[in-house]
């Protein structure tokens, strides 16, 4: 039984009719609850717990997007009538781009198979897809914003988090394919890594792709990567440019220090929903504010060197 005052997580779940899965899934990724424990070991959430939860749907209703939607419900600001989802940076899975009908369809049929845990079918459609688009194309006009969709769809409750899990690790280990070799590049070096406990690197992993296939070699450290050993490989690598990659604010801010020092010493770049222009500010960096795929392309024409080489990933 809960203690006087307090709640465990299966009577919270029925006051709030988000499940319990969910709800271990929101404190986790967003830091949303904040349970106490029993004398015995149990997680005890308390009516403010109940009350965030409350608020964090109030604003997934209104279609603001996930982590914003739970920053807003942590610092209990109400939602405007008429609030505009908000727009995340570059990194997530967001883009503003429309995909043409046969990428809308195909979106249709990827989304269906991994619902359906069908890794048979997902791969059918992806590898059709590589045979008629260039990668740029897919990573912008499909997958990216499939993921996104994919984090609004777990954040509401719609899909479950095997679901998530199954989507994003196949996902991942196409992305992966694409990117074999990328540390052979022959043009400027890119580092790239994801900040302290931040595991979500798919659009990472896109934007690296993008810039390897227009030449640039690229590092990558991958998710949940201290800041001191980001530091000791740009030592060592010295490389043309460094993106920290983060979904939410607090990794940013908790180790802003040693991110200002990162950007004294070589060019830094910030991206995901956690990354904010103040922080890039503050810390020297540059924040990059596009889809992934614009997002290094820009990068890479902005980046001045004698030659321009590009690696044959996939159709022209």
């Amino acid at each position: 039984m809960s203690e006087p005052g307090y709640l465990r997580i299966g009577e919270l779940a029925r006051r709030t009719g988000a499940s319990p899965e969910l709800l271990r899934a929101w404190e986790r990724r967003y830091g949303l609850l904040r349970p106490t424990r029993s004398q015995g070991g149990f997680r005890l959430y308390t009516a403010a717990d109940e009350e965030r939860i409350r608020r964090m749907k109030e604003y997934l209703a209104r279609g603001v997007a996930a982590a914003e939607a739970a920053r807003l419900a942590v610092g209990a600001e109400p939602p405007e009538p008429d609030a505009e989802p908000a727009t995340p940076a570059v990194l997530t899975a967001e883009t503003t781009a429309a995909a043409p009908p046969p990428l809308q369809t195909a979106t249709r049929e990827l989304t269906g198979a991994l619902d359906r845990f069908d890794e048979e079918q997902a791969h059918a459609v992806l590898d059709r897809l590589l045979a008629a688009y260039r990668i740029e194309t897919i990573l912008r006009d499909l997958l990216v914003p499939y993921l996104h969709d994919l984090g609004e769809r777990w954040a509401r409750g719609e899909v479950s988090i095997a679901q998530e899990h199954f989507a994003s690790n196949l996902l991942r280990g196409r992305l992966l394919g694409l990117a074999r070799g990328w540390g052979q590049g022959h043009g400027p070096t890119a580092v790239l890594a994801c900040l302290p406990s931040e595991q979500h690197d798919l659009g990472l992993i896109a934007f690296g792709i993008t810039l390897y296939r227009r030449g640039w070699r690229i590092i990558y450290l991958g998710p949940d990567t201290p800041i001191a050993t980001i530091r000791q490989a740009a030592e060592s690598i010295a490389p043309d440019l460094v993106v920290l990659a983060g979904t939410v604010p607090e990794p940013f801010a908790d180790h802003s220090d040693a991110i200002a020092d990162l950007a004294r010493h070589t060019t830094l770049a910030l991206g995901g929903a956690g990354a904010t222009e103040e922080l890039a500010t503050r810390t020297g960096a540059r924040l990059l504010e596009q889809d992934p795929v614009s997002a290094a392309q820009s990068m890479d024409s902005a980046m001045p060197r004698p030659q321009h080489t590009s690696a044959p990933l996939g159709p022209a």
